[in-house]
């Protein structure tokens, strides 16, 4: 069988599939207060072609799935989608990130699917300051679907985007939040752009710099053996229930090991975070391309993978930085 090999003999096994670009939060790191453009329904790849796509990607070795958006259960259908999916029996992981607000109606149904894990996007435990990163009311909902993350069949992680002057005095929070719950915290590094181009930051909270801040205040903490393609470096404090690492996103730090590649809801492949999209499948699908004409074109898009986000992201076209909104790349 023909597997997905960069040229770096990395084997890509993980797919990251955007479901949709529009979202029911606003997050300032990810967008402006009034959102983004938000493409025209018909421009996004239909479940379908989702289908279809993660099917003949599972034939060549990706045995996991990651659903993103925007916020996955914004899309109507989306838990009809996740049904469909779990028929794949080629998928040894499904998996969601979501914000939380919308899905708590849903576990039941997920726990059937046998859908994996849920990565929740929460920055904040306090609803005031919730609110004004998120810039919508909605914290009670979001830590209730938490509590009953939690208490499912379903593994959670918690992803808190660690933002300089607005959350950093909450990592502390979050770690003991993981002394009685068995839940993973992931404090990801601040990506600079929403949509209107890359931020300044007057304070750059990378990955030392949160690691050090944590071992300053835990004297027990180890380091958890994790998969080689991880993209956190896991730890746990002595005694405590659950764990936590840490994202290097922007310092980039894990690329060595990369197995990842990424579908937005547009179809617009990208081999890395960094990249502007090598090539836009929805339109290679509607104009009649066959199952082993994907199989081909993967193969070749796959082998000229960069070697890291640095040189992804020095190879877009002139020399223009990434400032797209994380909900148009895919969080």
């Amino acid at each position: 069988m023909d597997s997905l090999v960069d040229k770096f003999g990395r084997q890509i096994t993980y797919l990251r599939l955007a479901v949709t670009d529009r979202c029911n939060l606003r997050c300032k790191y990810c967008m402006p207060a009034h959102g983004i453009d938000i493409v025209d329904r018909k421009e996004l790849l239909t479940f379908k072609e989702m289908y279809r796509i993660t099917r003949v990607l599972s034939e060549l070795g990706v045995n996991k799935v990651r659903l993103t958006g925007g916020e996955p259960f914004v899309r109507k259908d989306f838990v009809n989608f996740l049904e469909m999916l779990s028929f794949n029996d080629k998928l040894d992981e499904i998996n969601i990130t979501t914000n939380g607000a919308l899905i708590s109606k849903h576990i039941s149904k997920l726990e059937e699917l046998k859908i994996n894990a849920v990565n929740l996007s929460i920055d904040s435990l306090s609803a005031e300051n919730f609110s004004k990163i998120t810039r919508r009311d909605v914290f009670s909902q979001v830590y209730e679907t938490l509590e009953a993350l939690e208490e499912s069949k379903l593994q959670l992680k918690l992803n808190v985007v660690v933002q300089s002057e607005v959350n950093t005095h909450e990592i502390l929070d979050f770690i003991e939040l993981t002394k009685h719950k068995n839940i993973a915290v992931r404090f990801i590094e601040e990506m600079p752009f929403n949509g209107t181009g890359q931020r300044e930051t007057k304070e750059v909270w990378n990955y030392t710099k949160i690691l050090n801040l944590i071992n300053s205040n835990y004297k027990q903490t180890s380091a958890i053996q994790s998969e080689k393609s991880s993209t956190s470096h896991n730890f746990k404090v002595t005694g405590y229930k659950g764990s936590f690492g840490i994202i290097p996103s922007f310092t980039r730090t894990i690329c060595n090991d990369c197995n990842r590649i990424r579908i937005t809801a547009t179809g617009l492949f990208k081999n890395c975070l960094f990249d502007e999209g090598v090539f836009n499948i929805r339109d290679f699908l509607r104009k009649g391309a066959s199952d082993e004409d994907l199989k081909q074109l993967f193969l070749s898009i796959v082998s000229e993978k960069p070697k890291n986000g640095f040189i992804a992201e020095a190879s877009r076209k002139n020399n223009k930085k990434v400032s797209e909104s994380m909900s148009t790349i895919g969080g």
